[in-house]
């Protein structure tokens, strides 16, 4: 009897196993390109591996897609190359660290940053984290708006609005979604969206993360562990049962 109750005590202290925690986005960080350390440059000529960007084209083969890929304190250095300083100071670098992403937000020269998603799988809910971060082009007047509008599959959600006076900087905040996947395949989109036009609002972006959701630690147990405690409680309510007849005997 002994034996059976140390078991079933045994059962009802097992920790819910381990969940896996794999990421699935290649290059989040930004940090696989060619861009030298100390300067910006426009993605095109980037070298950034493992995401693709909206090629929007204008007269005389002219770039709409105004993003640049920045090393560390390059986002109010306007020596630093590219056409997207910001009034500063500005962070040197994101929570992340490292390279991060610049890009125009006014609608006539913002350009989509995407990447497809695979191993997902239908049904599950996935979490979603980033960095953002804003700033105004230097020179430029009034105040800007800036977010990113972030599209998963078929689902779409904002970040945060930063709401900036003229030259003020909104520094580094974390965001977090939760998207449910619809295929096994999916594209992950940003887009930096902002106001006004013509006075530019720049909005950064920094280590991208998707993993599965899973509940937090002591929360819903495994179905294995469920039947191991079901099985726990009924050992010990066996013994329990078993106890005052025992006595009644011994008396």
């Amino acid at each position: 009897m002994k034996t059976i109750l140390a078991a079933a005590l045994a059962a009802l202290a097992l920790p819910t196993p381990a969940l896996a925690d794999v990421e699935l986005i290649k290059n989040g960080s930004f940090e696989s390109n060619t861009v030298a350390d100390g300067s910006r440059q426009w993605i095109f000529y980037s070298g950034l591996t493992d995401w693709t960007w909206q090629n929007r084209l204008g007269s005389n083969n002219f770039q709409y897609n105004w993003t640049e890929v920045a090393s560390p304190g390059t986002a109010d250095n306007a020596s630093a190359g590219g056409n997207l300083t910001v009034y500063g100071p500005f962070p040197k670098t994101s929570p992340d660290g490292g390279d991060f992403i610049m890009a125009d937000a006014d609608p006539q020269f913002n350009g989509a940053l995407y990447q497809t998603v695979s191993g997902l799988t239908v049904g599950q809910e996935y979490t979603l984290n980033f960095w953002q971060a804003a700033g105004q082009a230097v020179n430029k007047v009034g105040p800007t708006t800036e977010l990113w509008k972030v599209t998963f599959g078929n689902q779409t959600q904002y970040s945060d609005m930063f709401s900036l006076p003229q030259g003020g900087v909104g520094d580094w905040q974390k965001q977090s979604m939760s998207f449910v996947a619809s295929g096994t395949s999916q594209l992950l989109t940003f887009l930096a969206i902002g106001t006004p036009g013509g006075q530019p609002p720049i909005a950064m972006l920094d280590g991208v993360s998707l993993k599965e959701y899973h509940p937090p630690v002591g929360g819903v147990p495994e179905p294995s562990t469920w039947a191991m405690m079901i099985m726990g409680f009924g050992a010990v309510a066996g013994v329990m049962r078993r106890r005052p007849r025992n006595a009644a005997r011994t008396a």
